[in-house]
């Protein structure tokens, strides 16, 4: 199905929506598994990304949504400078991904205090994005809900409690991936909500001794 929003793109600010609304929305969701705006940024830029995205607004587009900014918002035009003037270090990189790896993918290194992530997505034109990678583990991460993301033990019941968690302050589970890289090892939640859970939630299910970190991604979608 087609929707209207396939059809005349985002609301945003120019030129390209897979090179500027989708990469904002991509800094976005960068800043929300650093819990803020990082202190340093490297950004590899893959594909399409690498050879047209300075002249189509890539690089003010990620450096905009790191700072926090909506695809929207008109500071995105000058989100370099601003960039600078806040303390955001910055560098791009061109990269190769792989055949395997969208046109217009961007792989970050994100560092905020002394928090540590890197985050890979792509932008899937009209906005859309789809994080496929998050500190080694793969996900999909669409920025279309409301996002928990974790890191915790694999050890019997975890899913069910962090599920009656969320079923306790009544938040709606849309999606629930898990993947893992051995049995008992740790495992990489994602876990998409219906409502936003509010730090409160983040830092109950933070508590439970076998979670090793939990942070919350903002719904960047319209």
């Amino acid at each position: 199905m087609v929707s209207l929003l396939d059809i005349i793109g985002p609301v945003m600010v120019g030129p390209s929506s897979s090179h500027t609304a989708g990469a904002c929305r991509l800094g976005l969701l960068g800043r929300g598994l650093v819990s803020g705006t990082p202190e340093k940024a490297v950004l590899e830029l893959h594909g399409s990304f690498a050879r047209t995205g300075e002249g189509h607004g890539t690089d003010k587009a990620l450096a905009g949504g790191l700072l926090g900014f909506r695809p929207d918002d008109e500071r995105i035009r000058t989100a370099l400078e601003i960039a600078e003037k806040e303390g955001l270090d910055y560098r791009f990189e061109k990269t190769a991904l792989g055949d395997d790896a969208h046109p217009n993918t961007v792989r970050m290194t994100l560092d905020h205090g002394d928090v540590h992530a890197t985050l890979t997505g792509a932008s899937l034109g009209a906005g859309r994005v789809l994080v496929t990678e998050i500190d080694g583990y793969p996900v999909e991460v669409t920025g279309s809900f409301h996002t928990i993301v974790m890191i915790a033990e694999d050890i019997p019941g975890s899913i069910a409690r962090i599920t009656g968690i969320l079923a306790d302050h009544k938040i709606n589970i849309a999606t629930l991936r898990l993947t893992r890289k051995q049995r008992g090892g740790d495992a990489f939640i994602v876990i998409e909500c219906d409502e936003s859970p509010g730090e409160g939630v983040r830092d109950e299910i933070r508590s439970l001794e076998w979670v090793r970190w939990a942070r919350r991604l903002d719904k960047v979608a319209a």
